[in-house]
């Protein structure tokens, strides 16, 4: 009688934030929460090369340029207005099929359908043949989230402090890890991560 087994699991490469916040290339990932704008930020920062980001050409929010210096070297960030809903994840697709930016990142309004997320898995895994590298796609998404089909979905909320600056972050999804949270530190430019019981609270 055979006895069936499961190959290991081969680590896969990923951008990686603090060590413990690892988000698989060449796949669509999900930031959600009120900080998730902050969260993108970091995860580019992380990385190298220009970073594209696409939002709605009628949403009346705009990245804080003070904010955005802080986190990523503005030289580094190409912006992207459409002005239809429909190219939002239109231009995200294409641009992780060129393979040529390492990080493209959306705004949504929603989170999307099962099918376009798919769609943009196959485009980042055609973009990682390209030989420029495995891009990574990060879908920013209001509330929640709940796109599906994601690699992985995370939650950010600010715990902000008179004495500190710090966010409340989830791993809410992740194929191959469970969910976790961490509380997240700014302490004079210096980013830390402490385990956080997992849970966010009403309002968040």
């Amino acid at each position: 009688m055979s006895t069936l087994t499961r190959a290991p699991h081969r680590d896969r490469p990923a951008l990686t934030l603090l060590s413990e916040i690892a988000l698989p290339l060449a796949r669509a990932h999900e930031l959600c929460g009120p900080a998730r704008h902050m969260l993108a930020l970091l995860l580019a920062g992380a990385a190298a090369g220009p970073v594209l980001w696409i939002a709605p050409a009628w949403a009346p929010a705009r990245l804080y340029p003070d904010t955005v210096a802080e986190r990523l070297a503005p030289g580094r960030l190409i912006l992207v207005r459409p002005k239809r809903a429909e190219d939002l994840l239109w231009s995200m697709e294409e641009a992780l099929r060129a393979g040529v930016v390492p990080v493209v990142v959306a705004e949504l309004p929603e989170p999307p359908p099962l099918t376009p997320v798919r769609r943009l898995h196959l485009a980042a895994e055609a973009g990682a043949g390209t030989g420029h590298g495995a891009p990574l796609g990060l879908l920013l998404t209001p509330g929640a989230g709940g796109a599906a089909g994601v690699e992985t979905r995370w939650h950010m909320a600010p715990r902000h402090a008179p004495d500190r600056t710090a966010w409340h972050l989830e791993r809410r999804r992740a194929r191959t890890a469970p969910p976790r949270a961490w509380r997240l530190c700014d302490t004079d430019g210096r980013l830390t991560l402490h385990p956080a019981p997992l849970g966010t609270p009403a309002g968040a």
